[in-house]
């Protein structure tokens, strides 16, 4: 869910390289044009496209986002609520998603200018990620919930740091191809497991 986004692109092109057989769900079958994946076209806010989507499925990873962050929405809340249903319908376990830095205990790790971003920019969507987060960490799915800082272009370093929130120490960004990375390896690492991580190369 989300492969035709920044952040949901990388996440795609590294699952077809890690040897998974990738679908990807868009509103256009012209939105993802990444080899090796499956389309299939729809809203997964409607329950009958995420039921197609998810069945057959090993597990789903989504990235979904909205592109006016300072809007209010619940785009992020819809899409999670309806594909936990499908996949608590169908036996499927594994949910990876992505939501942000702020959220719950995170607070802990994020510097002063993101909490600023958060209150004006991001306002928007602060709301929504908290309602997608409660519909995942609610559910009784294997679920991981990843909380990274600010995305940035910048080529993949291979280090990616779980922050600790007792440490209280700041995460400031990760890179996008970096942070695919991460959400890959959650498909087949328990290390995580049921966990909302906070994520950052610095």
């Amino acid at each position: 869910m989300g492969a035709a986004g920044k952040a949901g692109r990388p996440v795609a092109e590294q699952a077809v390289r890690a040897g998974h057989e990738v679908s990807a769900l868009l509103h256009r079958d012209s939105d993802c044009n990444v080899p090796g994946v499956a389309v299939r076209v729809g809203d997964a806010r409607a329950a009958e496209t995420a039921e197609a989507a998810v069945t057959g499925q090993d597990a789903v990873l989504d990235t979904v986002g909205g592109k006016t962050p300072f809007k209010h929405t619940t785009l992020e809340t819809s899409v999670a609520t309806t594909i936990v249903a499908a996949m608590q319908r169908h036996g499927i376990r594994r949910l990876v998603v992505t939501s942000m830095i702020g959220e719950g205990d995170s607070t802990a790790n994020t510097p002063v200018y993101i909490k600023i971003l958060l209150a004006t920019f991001l306002r928007g969507a602060t709301p929504d990620k908290a309602g997608m987060e409660s519909a995942v960490s609610g559910s009784e799915l294997d679920w991981v919930i990843t909380r990274p800082p600010i995305l940035t272009e910048k080529p993949a370093t291979g280090d990616v740091r779980v922050f600790s929130t007792d440490s209280r120490d700041q995460a400031h960004s990760i890179t996008r191809a970096d942070l695919a990375a991460f959400l890959v390896a959650q498909l087949t690492s328990d290390d995580h497991l049921r966990e909302a991580v906070t994520v950052a190369n610095r």
